[in-house]
């Protein structure tokens, strides 16, 4: 549908993925405007690109455009979209934009996994500035040395995000496929482990026959699409051990910063030095260190990439320091990736380690939260505030003291329930000392919270 169109209206042109769509669109030659509800850095980088932007929504502001994208957070009865009908012009909904986005590129990567695939993502970004491929990136995330999710390149590579949320990385066009991992997540849409996992094959099937699929052997699940992937395909599995890709030597700085070996097949390729912890970013710098090497890139170029690679906002963020307490705050919402990033922060060196567990829905809580909690073992205590709704309502079937209640089952007194992040912060005031860690965890408003906390 965007194909011989000449202007293109984006609703909710400010969000993370919808400005990035905005600047690449127009890169390629189409005229785009669009319009949101407030103004941001985003809205204000596209205006300084020369991309107009509206703030607010109305009729009159689709102007000649001859196709309209929006976002999910666009309700089918706003009145932009309600014009566009009456008017019949195309509406897009962005994952679909984005597939028919990556249509128009030779060569696409998607980056595809339960966890880690932003990482991934900004961490090529990273590598392409200054390597030699010059790829259009889109990462759903913001970076600073980006300047928001999105790089613009030359060359007809693509590089994307591919999102298994329901199912909207189906869209793509990808002819390198990479999965870190596959897990329980999004049960608020999927039945079961076995539907997600299933989703994962159906990416797998939109490569073509000389396609390359990149995954991680740690991952039982992905393992088992690297021995019998759904159609013929190239594969190359990296993980900490038993892969092509494997990393030795790892050795961890005192700020729980890693270094180490990358082999290919038992063969040293180089070295990487990272700037941020955790084991779980040794296997995603392997990623795509293995991305990089299958598209040509040298190794001398990645590992000057990754030398000056920072997370993206969310990602074990430093919010602050309090009273010599520092509070750090990460997107992490699934047990696997609360495990990780206490990993990481455990290596950095403190005294305590109190974690801040914000679950940002009814449906997340019952299916992960209740039953065989073991994911805040390197927390020395975990505080919890009421459960953020999201897209959901409450049924009252659950509440964040049952979830509470369940870590203390795995570890007594562990957990404490205290509902208000003002009772987390009178909590933290009476026991937190200087050389203390506060960690907040979550993807609901928990990043705005912990502001209270400092």
């Amino acid at each position: 549908m965007l194909e011989g169109k000449n202007r293109i209206h984006l609703i909710g042109i400010g969000g993370c993925s919808m400005n990035g769509l905005a600047q690449i669109l127009s890169a390629r030659g189409y005229a785009v405007q669009g319009s949101d509800r407030d103004r941001s850095p985003f809205t204000e980088k596209l205006s300084a690109l020369g991309i107009p932007v509206f703030i607010g929504h109305s009729a009159e502001q689709l102007g000649d455009a001859q196709a309209v994208i929006y976002s999910a957070a666009i309700k089918y009865d706003n009145v932009e979209r309600a014009a566009a009908r009456e008017r019949g012009i195309p509406e897009i909904e962005r994952s679909v934009a984005l597939g028919e986005i990556s249509s128009q590129y030779r060569r696409v990567v998607g980056v595809a996994g339960c966890h880690g695939k932003t990482t991934i993502t900004s961490m090529l970004a990273r590598i392409a500035q200054v390597g030699a491929l010059d790829p259009t990136v889109h990462v759903g995330g913001d970076v600073d040395f980006l300047s928001g999710g999105t790089r613009i390149g030359k060359s007809d590579l693509f590089i994307t995000e591919a999102c298994e949320y329901v199912e909207s990385f189906l869209t793509l066009k990808p002819t390198v496929a990479v999965i870190n991992n596959i897990d329980d997540d999004h049960l608020d849409y999927y039945k079961d482990i076995g539907q997600i996992t299933e989703a994962f094959r159906k990416f797998l099937r939109l490569l073509p026959d000389d396609g390359l699929f990149l995954g991680c052997a740690d991952d039982p699940r992905v393992r088992a699409l690297l021995s019998s992937p759904p159609k013929a395909m190239k594969t190359v599995s990296y993980g900490m051990e038993n892969a092509d890709y494997t990393p030795a030597n790892i050795v961890f700085d005192e700020r729980g910063n890693s270094s180490f070996d990358v082999t290919h097949k038992g063969k040293t390729l180089g070295r990487l030095t990272l700037q941020i912890p955790g084991r779980h970013n040794i296997v995603n710098a392997l990623a795509a260190a293995a991305v990089s090497l299958s598209l040509g890139e040298s190794f001398a170029d990645i590992a000057q990439g990754l030398s000056g690679y920072t997370l993206t906002h969310r990602r074990f963020e430093l919010y602050g320091t309090r009273d010599g307490i520092r509070v750090y705050h990460d997107y992490a919402h699934h047990p696997a990736e609360i495990a990780a990033v206490l990993d990481a922060a455990s290596r950095v060196p403190h005294d305590r380690l109190y974690c801040v567990f914000q679950c940002n829905s009814y449906t997340r809580a019952k299916t992960l939260f209740l039953h065989n909690v073991t994911c805040f073992t390197l927390a020395d205590r975990v505080l919890v505030p009421d459960i953020y709704p999201g897209r959901e309502t409450d049924d009252g079937s659950v509440h964040a003291r049952d979830m509470a209640d369940a870590v203390n089952r795995a570890q007594p007194g562990k957990a404490l329930y205290l509902g208000t992040f003002e009772n987390i912060r009178a909590w933290l005031d009476e026991n937190a000392k200087a050389g203390d860690i506060v960690l907040t965890v979550g993807s609901g408003d928990v990043y705005k919270q912990t502001k209270k906390l400092l």
